[in-house]
């Protein structure tokens, strides 16, 4: 997409030339590897057409991330069903390719964002028939280049019988003997396709009344796939942080939002198997999900959500015990503030289900550290929001030292034992400073959320 926002281009129409098959027994240097086969109807390096559409850079890494795309997603819904937000300033034309910020078209945002995401998700079935792990810059020189994403290729197909330097056609529509198109690494996964059919369920109850034809191909595409799933062995195949998340998580999440776009049985009677699974060690990913789909449960399922949940009620005051903001600070390698906001979701989601187990003012204590209560400084780490915000961070635009409004870093890094740190000087340390797509739904979702709160 061609992005405008009055005089400042954010971005060209880039990667036209989306995507190469991406060679088989590959690692990329980026967490993406290509198994001992292609899974697909295409030869290594071969165009897969139909993947240019659709989807939102990674970060400043611009990727097609798939987890990446149906987390937002889930997560863009999650906020449209709750409240409704039919905020509208922004322009989008799919057909040209266009989007002008600040001019509203009569669309909800939020709702043209999800269909944006829906489009890569769709492509991605229609184009190989099952979830892919992303779309990326093979070659790292390429991967690091920094500027505007339309300079990153040539828009154009590559076409093996080409010379390096040789056109043929334009933009759009030609190829060229370039070797710089990204590539699809496209190795089945079924926690991946687990995960994207939850987005397109969730994707299609939104879209209904918006728009009808992708909403109900993104509900078929679904259903299609998660029967498929449910009829044989799971594949397997995992590598780094882009071929699903865990599979007892994935596998109850489509269901959950299986069940809450369709309300059959059937979807039921799979939530109900894959929650006895997966409702210990993973109720911290699946809690939002379990608490959505109670008033559709049979009575004791309810139950056990409950007692699930206060359980991690539990857990979470007592992770919270040893520092005075009233968070988890993790002491991973990538700093917490999703885990924070997320948090805090799953208390507000818990709260409006079992109204009395959560102490609200915990949420606000949360939001609160988002927005410059926490160590190393005192910086909301959303740009452009708050007082005084995080300026200096890792997007598309990271070499000006500059920001996206909006995005969410990372925020407090722990460096071993005890030091928090997060540098407002240097962009470049990804595990603070870096923007990534889902943490911007979470925290739409979260500030609806409190301002919901204090209505009460």
């Amino acid at each position: 997409m061609f992005v405008n926002e009055g005089y400042r281009v954010w971005h060209g129409a880039s990667h036209l030339d989306d995507a190469l098959q991406a060679p088989v027994d590959h690692i990329h240097h980026d967490l993406y590897a290509q198994g001992p086969t292609t899974d697909t109807a295409f030869e290594p390096l071969e165009h897969i057409p139909g993947l240019n559409v659709g989807g939102w850079y990674d970060a400043g890494d611009f990727d097609i991330r798939t987890q990446s795309q149906y987390g937002t997603i889930r997560g863009l819904v999650a906020t449209w069903d709750k409240f409704g937000i039919t905020r509208d300033q922004t322009q989008v034309e799919q057909e040209i390719r266009h989007v002008e910020m600040h001019i509203p078209d009569g669309k909800a945002d939020l709702l043209q964002q999800i269909e944006h995401g829906t489009l890569q998700l769709v492509a991605q079935f229609d184009a190989v028939g099952h979830a892919i792990h992303g779309i990326v810059e093979p070659d790292l020189g390429q991967y690091t280049h920094l500027g505007d994403g339309v300079t990153k290729t040539d828009n154009l197909v590559y076409d093996a019988s080409l010379g390096e330097h040789e056109v043929a056609g334009e933009a759009g529509s030609g190829r060229s003997g370039k070797l710089d198109d990204r590539w699809a690494f496209t190795s089945k996964s079924s926690a991946l396709n687990y995960g994207s059919l939850a987005g397109l369920a969730a994707a299609a109850r939104a879209l209904e009344g918006y728009n009808d034809d992708l909403a109900d191909k993104a509900l078929s595409i679904a259903v299609e796939t998660f029967a498929e799933e449910e009829g044989r062995e799971p594949d397997l195949y995992r590598h780094g942080n882009t071929t699903g998340g865990p599979l007892e998580v994935e596998r109850f999440r489509a269901a959950a939002e299986l069940l809450l776009t369709t309300g059959e049985d059937i979807y039921a009677e799979a939530a109900d198997r894959y929650w006895d699974e997966a409702k210990g060690e993973f109720f911290s990913a699946i809690g939002t999900s379990a608490l959505a789909i109670v008033p559709m449960m049979p009575e004791d399922y309810a139950a056990e959500v409950r007692t699930a949940s206060q359980a991690w009620l539990a857990e979470r005051e007592e992770s919270a015990s040893d520092n005075p903001f009233g968070v988890l600070i993790t002491r991973g390698g990538w700093a917490g503030s999703g885990t924070v906001v997320n948090g805090a979701i799953l208390q507000y989601d818990i709260h409006r289900t079992f109204p009395g187990l959560v102490d609200t003012a915990e949420i606000y204590d949360a939001v609160d550290f988002i927005f410059g209560r926490h160590p190393a400084h005192n910086l909301s780490l959303v740009s452009g929001v708050g007082a005084q915000s995080k300026k200096v961070s890792y997007g598309t635009n990271r070499a000006d030292f500059s920001y996206i409004a909006g995005g969410t870093v990372p925020g407090i890094l722990i460096l071993k034992p005890d030091l928090p740190e997060n540098r407002e000087d240097w962009p470049f340390f990804w595990g603070q400073n870096e923007y990534v797509i889902p943490n911007g739904a979470s925290h739409i979702y979260l500030m609806n959320a409190v301002m919901d709160l204090s209505d009460d």
